[in-house]
């Protein structure tokens, strides 16, 4: 329990860090962590039942939705807290073991480690794709209900 929080705090704390590299705003900073930790809570929640992808797919879906939430009520465009907030679900161990195997010459392992990663990047477009056909105006409803 104690490392399932830590996780969740590392990847909050980490996701705030990346605003502040990318020049995201101050008064976003913590809602941008708030979307990574969220992020990383979905993952870890569905990982064990569901598996990597169908998890990674929640989580991409999830930040997303925040996101569009967040946009809505602090008025300014989703892809602040979008883009912060996705980097803790970003196979970037996978890239790069794809890249050290093909390095290495271990093309079989490089093509398995590299399949998978694909995978898991496919997950996360299809989850975006899906959570911006959702309509605006529930994002909306949504924001006008919690501000009452």
């Amino acid at each position: 329990m104690q490392r399932f929080l830590c996780e969740v705090l590392a990847a909050g704390i980490g996701t705030a860090a990346f605003a502040l590299i990318f020049h995201v705003p101050n008064r976003y900073y913590l809602r941008c962590g708030i979307t990574g930790s969220a992020g990383w809570l979905v993952y870890l929640l569905f990982k064990p039942f569901w598996g990597v992808l169908p998890a990674i797919f929640l989580a991409t879906f999830a930040v997303l939705c925040i996101s569009r939430f967040s946009a809505v009520q602090m008025r300014c465009p989703a892809t602040i807290f979008l883009i912060s907030g996705i980097f803790p679900l970003v196979p970037g161990l996978g890239i790069y073991q794809t890249a050290y195997a093909m390095v290495n010459n271990a093309t079989a392992e490089a093509g398995q480690i590299g399949f998978t990663t694909l995978k898991t990047a496919i997950a996360m477009v299809l989850a975006i794709l899906l959570g911006l056909e959702l309509p605006g105006s529930w994002f909306r409803r949504l924001a006008a209900y919690w501000t009452k």
